[in-house]
């Protein structure tokens, strides 16, 4: 009898492992068609606006590469661009814990002032992306009609438990993200940007972080936005698509 628990939880554990793998697999080859039509192509993006109001939660893990500092102005160009109504909290992932450098508020000026440079350093990694995004959808209060919605920048690599392939891509915590998500009903959307350790030097775990933040937007109703198998290009691309999408999600709502 204990033989045969043994082969159960021995089958068990190789299918988790597989599927884990066979996501890797599909987001390695989805990343050329990604490349095209999330940046890789000036012309074929449109400059729509978001058109209902949101309750949006930026979040920036803090220890992505100093590139992602260029990418400010964009950031704010779109929270600024939101429609009247729209209330943004901006937050910073980083070690320990999630650092809200503004609260949510109406005043999109404000919240686009408040984005900062990230500290691009190890010393402020955060123990892994997903608690701190677990501490910011518990301050969505859900007191008006308003789509809920987290833009999340981060590498989306989970190292606290090991960098194999299980722990990384089917973590507890983001499972956890994904389940709470689910239960305040906010979607989140994903831009990967590489960190200034792991991500930015294995090809391999930037590729474990893509397939977490793919997991993560596609169980919550948003999506993952990368450019390639490391690195990114620019955000422009990135927000032209978020805008698509977000559209897209109001009109299948009503």
């Amino acid at each position: 009898m204990t033989g045969e628990i043994r082969m159960i939880q021995g089958a068990r554990k190789f299918s988790s492992i597989m599927a884990a793998f066979l996501l890797i697999v599909a987001t390695f080859v989805a990343v050329p068609a990604q490349k095209f039509s999330d940046g890789g192509d000036k012309k074929a993006t449109s400059k729509a606006s978001v058109e209902a109001p949101l309750n949006l939660a930026v979040l920036i893990q803090d220890d992505l590469v100093p590139k992602v500092g260029n990418e400010l102005k964009v950031t704010r160009d779109f929270i600024r661009s939101l429609p009247a109504g729209s209330r943004v909290m901006v937050g910073y992932i980083t070690s320990g814990s999630l650092q809200v450098r503004q609260p949510f508020t109406e005043d999109l000026d404000k919240a686009a002032s408040s984005l900062r440079m990230p500290i691009s350093s190890d010393a402020v990694s955060p123990y892994n992306p997903y608690v701190e995004v677990v501490q910011a959808l518990k301050k969505f209060e859900g007191k008006d009609k308003n789509r809920n919605v987290v833009l999340l920048v981060s590498d989306g690599l989970d190292a606290s438990r090991g960098l194999d392939v299980s722990s990384t891509i089917d973590s507890i915590d983001l499972r956890r993200a994904i389940n709470e998500a689910n239960r305040r009903n906010v979607s989140i959307y994903s831009f990967y940007a590489p960190s200034v350790g792991l991500t930015s030097r294995s090809t391999t775990l930037a590729g474990y972080g893509q397939s977490a933040l793919n997991r993560l937007s596609n169980g919550t109703g948003g999506r993952a936005f990368f450019q390639g198998a490391t690195d990114f290009v620019t955000f422009d691309g990135y927000f032209d698509r978020l805008r698509e999408a977000l559209n897209d999600q109001i009109a299948r709502a009503y």
